[in-house]
């Protein structure tokens, strides 16, 4: 089994920074750097090397961080092989996933309950992000899997669907204004809110004006929100028009707080997908997180 002293280079390798893996695990900077001034003593040669306040893998650290992860993916294998065997083998299990805003707030919270009264020794934790921030985290190391909505492709991630969602315009139920069927021409003069730069629910609107050859620079807009609910409560006491997914407005547009209006000749549909960096997609407990996740939201919906 991998000792405290090699988990914790792990996270110092995965993340390259010292500070950031003590604030994972929850370990002050001085232990940190304690645990891997032992494991370098123990095998005679500097594993890192420190340039300013960043650092990097040796040839010998990064020979031990790929064995290790091989390790890591043996000892994971092994602890699900015994739970299958001995019901009352159950070790802690360590996972962080990055999900971007809606899926965090809507999506992912039902399948995370679930996964966990299956395998109650999960330590989950959740990075709650836009969609362009989660592929970054991912992309530097800081998490191993993660969920987004409606972003270009990037060539060294694996993609893997999870469902599909809508977006829809809505207005304040208090606005007569806007209460008719639109076209994506009368945006041009219809003031809107809108969600940050970064945000998949953005992307999505763009790529659907783009292809009616509108901008998004075009549009009249007054104010920019970072967050489905931040943008959801300004809507619904303003004037304005706002795009948010459908699932995270289903109890507003119930009670009448807001009012659905249609866009005719725009399809806003995006799809929530896992991303992995190429390479990792077997690594478990993630995959199992993956498989789970795609039996609960199946073709007969969430169970």
């Amino acid at each position: 089994m991998l000792s405290q002293a090699h988990e914790v280079f792990l996270e110092v390798a995965r993340q390259l920074s010292f500070t950031k893996a003590g604030q994972t695990l929850f370990l002050s900077q001085s232990a940190v750097s304690k645990r891997v001034r032992a494991l370098e003593e123990h095998y005679k040669t500097g594993l890192f090397e420190r340039l300013g306040n960043s650092v990097q893998l040796t040839p010998a650290g990064e020979l031990l961080y790929q064995k290790l992860l091989l390790a890591r993916q043996l000892q994971h294998e092994l602890h699900l092989e015994f739970a299958a065997l001995s019901p009352a083998f159950s070790p802690p299990l360590d996972m962080v996933i990055g999900a971007s805003t809606t899926i965090s707030l809507y999506v992912i919270p039902p399948v995370l309950s679930a996964y966990l009264g299956q395998f109650p020794n999960t330590r989950l934790t959740l990075k709650n992000r836009n969609s362009e921030n989660i592929l970054k985290a991912l992309l530097d190391h800081e998490i191993d899997l993660g969920i987004i909505e409606g972003i270009h492709r990037v060539s060294n991630v694996t993609y893997t669907p999870l469902l599909t969602d809508e977006v829809i315009a809505v207005c304040s139920g208090r606005n007569p204004l806007l209460r008719q069927p639109l076209l994506a021409a009368d945006l041009l003069r219809t003031p809107v809110a809108l969600r940050e730069t970064g945000s998949g629910t953005l992307a999505v609107l763009e790529e659907a004006l783009a292809a009616k050859g509108i901008r998004l620079a075009d549009l009249p807009v007054k104010v920019r929100l970072g967050g489905t609910e931040a943008l959801k409560n300004f809507v619904r006491v303003d004037t304005c028009l706002a795009f948010l997914p459908r699932q995270a407005v289903t109890k507003e547009l119930a009670a009448g707080e807001l009012v659905e209006v249609p866009i005719l000749d725009l399809n806003l549909v995006r799809h929530f997908e896992f991303v992995q960096r190429k390479g990792t997609e077997n690594n478990l407990p993630y995959k199992a997180f993956v498989q789970f996740a795609k039996r609960y939201y199946g073709a007969e919906g969430p169970k």
